[in-house]
């Protein structure tokens, strides 16, 4: 039986200086899918991400996650309601290790208050103990333990990706927004981060939405794909019928390359979101 729609963007538009960044655009993402989110140079794929998760207010259009209407919520509140978004480069505690990083995400811990340092110091342990242990969890569940106690700073970009996933799994997340996440990775990481979305979102439900370059990352993760072009829907369907659309491949490559037949899968059109 299909699942319902999690997340429904209706007619979200924002201009910045009277140039419309998104026009007019809809979205669905069903409960439990990996859905891809692909355009060229200036689409306004990661400017619809922002809309979405309220970095930025739309100038008109709403936004609705699991019914409940959350248009121009700020990002923490989005945050508790199970929203979370990922940025092209990482952010990390730099100081802090890896695990460190893990623990410092749940909200309303007791020992982030000295009131509640000092007169609940048990409830602080148990506290750090629960998250200690969840936090290791991940950090196995995303084959990365051996970088467990080394500064986050000083992992490599695929790592630090793999690390903000981790994050992510830290807050329970219901949907999560990836922007770019193979962007400076080399293949065997990005490989690994692949084989961790697609578990998660099989064994655990996770359901997520990827602006990504790599077509074949797309291609192998994306049970439907949206491309955008000049703020706008271009094209929606299946990955395999997305990548051959002649509006698309023209979008991206030019007229040229499309009367030609040229698909886009299996490449990585190197564009700036």
């Amino acid at each position: 039986m299909p699942q319902p729609d999690l997340l429904v963007v209706q007619n979200l538009s924002i201009a910045f200086g009277g140039l419309k960044a998104v026009d007019d655009m809809s979205l669905t993402i069903r409960r439990g899918s990996v859905a891809g989110l692909i355009g060229p140079n200036g689409a306004g794929k990661s400017t619809l991400f922002n809309l979405i998760a309220g970095y930025y207010q739309p100038d008109s259009g709403r936004v609705m996650l699991d019914g409940e209407d959350i248009t121009g919520q700020p990002p923490h509140l989005l945050f508790g309601k199970g929203l979370l978004r990922t940025f092209q480069i990482a952010r990390e505690f730099s100081t802090l290790t890896a695990r460190e990083n893990l623990m410092m995400v749940p909200a309303g811990q007791s020992g982030e208050t000295w009131l509640g340092a000092l007169l609940r110091p048990g409830r602080v342990r148990r506290e750090e103990r629960a998250l200690r242990e969840k936090a290791d969890d991940i950090l196995d569940f995303l084959q990365i333990t051996s970088i467990a106690d080394l500064p986050a700073g000083s992992l490599s970009g695929g790592q630090k990706k793999l690390l903000e996933l981790g994050r992510t799994m830290m807050a329970d997340p219901k949907i999560i927004f990836l922007d770019e996440v193979g962007a400076g990775v080399n293949r065997t990481l990005l490989y690994t981060i692949a084989d961790a979305i697609r578990r998660l979102n099989r064994e655990r439900g996770y359901t997520f939405c990827l602006v990504e370059h790599d077509m074949q990352f797309i291609a192998e993760l994306c049970d439907e794909v949206t491309c955008m072009a000049q703020g706008r829907l271009l094209s929606r369907g299946t990955a395999e019928s997305i990548l051959s659309d002649e509006a698309v491949i023209e979008a991206y490559l030019g007229r040229g390359r499309a009367a030609k037949g040229t698909g886009l899968a299996g490449t990585r059109v190197e564009t700036m979101p």
